[in-house]
């Protein structure tokens, strides 16, 4: 498994890794206040690092609208 830099989104950290052929990414909180991330970080699997980054970040803005939808923000 290789690692590359942090990307820092919405208050998370996405970190790529290289996993076989293809790139996936873990998804870290970097608030108490934000909800943690309960996936897989499989789910991100994609065949260019980008992707998985792009993948990423599609779940931290539903995983924050679910959060808002609740708390009626």
């Amino acid at each position: 498994m290789t690692t590359t830099h942090t990307y820092h989104y919405q208050g998370y950290e996405i970190v790529p890794q290289r996993q076989w052929a293809n790139w996936c990414a873990g998804i870290y909180a970097t608030r108490a206040n934000l909800p943690l991330m309960s996936h897989s970080t499989l789910q991100t699997l994609a065949p260019r690092m980008e992707e998985a980054v792009a993948e990423a970040k599609h779940c931290i803005d539903e995983a924050l609208a679910d959060m808002n939808d609740w708390l009626g923000n």
